[in-house]
């Protein structure tokens, strides 16, 4: 893969001198066209071998191009509050929105590939990375995102020749480390491990593009010839219908109704529950307080049928915890903001870091709930939310997160009792809206599609937890229970100090 990044390719001065001007004009061009339309974001990555010109590349890109639109990103060694999230947070966070070019000089391919060429990880383990980033990738592209990745090589004779010149200048002696020739010892580990990795992950969305790092002037005309192609063809394109949007299905996943199964008729007198109450929230309460908490965190997450209870579970919670070390999210309608990057971005940044309880109250799940029925999002959309969020779980739980999701349900009985008793009762009344009775006229479409949400991402590290809620009672020592249960269980896989 990397044989014809090796073959001397040259551009005199002259040349440069000539192309280089109409290049940068055509560039601010289209990034202006980009910003001004605003409708898709640029990540452009920058990898490759030390000394092969990716820190100067990326300083050209800021050189010819409005800085204002751009954002670069220099991913070192994590820090210590990076350390405390799963893996991708921090890229998450760094994401650019619409309309904007974000640079990556080190990226989430950069962690995998060093600790496997220093074998702190296995072949298997590379592999996993390299599908978490397919997936990632392709979660990345199919929300409109458009991914430019340049991978910048030198032959282990040009990296030495390189390194020494550098080293040599004393204007450029500092850009040379320890590590940079650490590194080179270890040269041919890195190609192959780089040349597998790059091999895995070059796909029809989102390729590799190779260049040859030697000539300082060919690279820089090559990177930006490449951009301006890829942005003016996306640019372009833009505007015209996809296949997605224009072609909805209708049928749904399969006939399977699990709510059904429930048993609706479950309570618990107030006796009992002043009981339960407080072992359960005294029980929590030494759980988070326990030291191995510290090396874990908790997400509780709660759906439901309107006026099915969320909000009184989730005191019963919050009574239990110090409130230094809980948050509440409540999810509405995203802001411009929000729009403006992938679906899953506004969760990523509420992931708690170790020793922490964050509480969803709605979640990500509204793509295949309320944008599902609502038709807020194509039914491509909806459908690829299931594995992007299983996707999303998996390293949440992978990070040591305490994942509890609960739906509650209630019948359509009980809830228009509730919904009656709301616009009764003067301190209730803010609870009830004109959009809470639309939504109770499409009942067996969101039956429908809670049942399909809990048949695709149930699963063995992150299940559902479906609570009968007629009764509030039953349902809030439920989620109390299941909770205590839950965290029990993973603090048990922690050693003690």
């Amino acid at each position: 893969m990397f044989e014809s990044a090796e073959l001397g390719h040259k551009i005199d001065k002259a040349t440069y001198d000539k192309e280089v001007p109409t290049l940068r004009e055509a560039l601010l061009n289209a990034q202006f066209d980009l910003s001004q339309k605003g409708k898709f974001p640029v990540i452009i990555l920058a990898g490759g071998v030390d000394g092969a010109g990716k820190g100067e590349t990326v300083n050209l890109l800021n050189e010819w191009m409005d800085p204002r639109f751009i954002q670069a990103h220099a991913m070192g060694e994590k820090t210590d509050e990076e350390q405390r999230h799963p893996p991708m947070w921090r890229f998450w966070r760094a994401l650019p929105p619409k309309g904007k070019i974000g640079v990556f000089f080190g990226s989430w391919y950069t962690a995998p590939i060093v600790r496997r060429v220093l074998k702190q990880t296995s072949a298997a383990m590379l592999n996993q990375s390299i599908e978490q980033i397919n997936h990632f990738e392709k979660m990345l592209t199919d929300e409109g995102t458009l991914i430019i990745k340049f991978w910048f090589h030198l032959s282990k004779d040009a990296q030495e020749k390189r390194l020494k010149s550098l080293e040599k200048n004393p204007k450029t002696r500092w850009r040379v480390t320890k590590l940079d020739w650490q590194r080179f010892k270890s040269y041919d580990k890195f190609r192959k491990v780089s040349e597998h990795a790059l091999r895995e992950t070059s796909t029809a969305e989102a390729p590799w593009i190779v260049v040859e790092g030697a000539d300082t002037r060919y690279r820089n005309l090559t990177v930006g010839k490449i951009l301006l192609e890829a942005l003016r063809k996306r640019i372009d394109s833009a505007n015209k219908p996809s296949a997605k949007d224009v072609a909805p299905l209708h049928e749904p996943i399969d006939h399977l109704n699990v709510l059904d199964k429930l048993n609706m008729a479950q309570k618990l007198d107030k006796k009992k529950f002043n009981a339960e109450l407080e072992k359960y929230q005294g029980k929590l309460n030494l759980l988070t307080r326990d030291p191995r908490f510290r090396k874990m965190s908790v997400i509780a997450a709660f759906e439901g049928s309107d006026a099915g209870g969320k909000g009184g579970a989730i005191r019963r919670i919050t009574g239990a915890l110090d409130a230094r070390y809980y948050h509440i999210i409540p999810v509405a309608a995203p802001t411009e903001e929000e729009r403006a990057q992938p679906y899953l971005w506004r969760f990523w940044r509420y992931v708690p870091h170790t020793g922490h309880f964050n509480i969803f109250d709605r979640t990500w799940y509204g793509r295949v709930l309320v944008e599902r029925v609502e038709k807020y999002c194509s039914e491509a959309d909806w459908m690829r939310a299931y594995r992007e969020i299983n996707d999303f779980e998996q390293q949440l739980v992978d990070s040591n997160i305490v994942l509890v999701k609960c739906w509650l349900a209630i019948t359509k009985e009980e809830q228009l009792r509730r919904f009656k008793e709301r616009e009764k009762i003067g301190f209730k009344r803010f609870k009830i809206t004109e959009e809470d009775w639309r939504n109770r006229e499409k009942w067996d479409d969101y039956e429908r599609a809670v049942c399909d949400m809990v048949d695709r991402t149930s699963t063995e590290i992150a299940p559902w937890t479906l609570v009968e809620a007629n009764d509030k009672n039953f349902a809030r020592i439920k989620i109390l229970k299941t909770l205590c249960q839950r965290i029990e269980t993973a603090m048990k896989k922690i050693p003690k100090d």
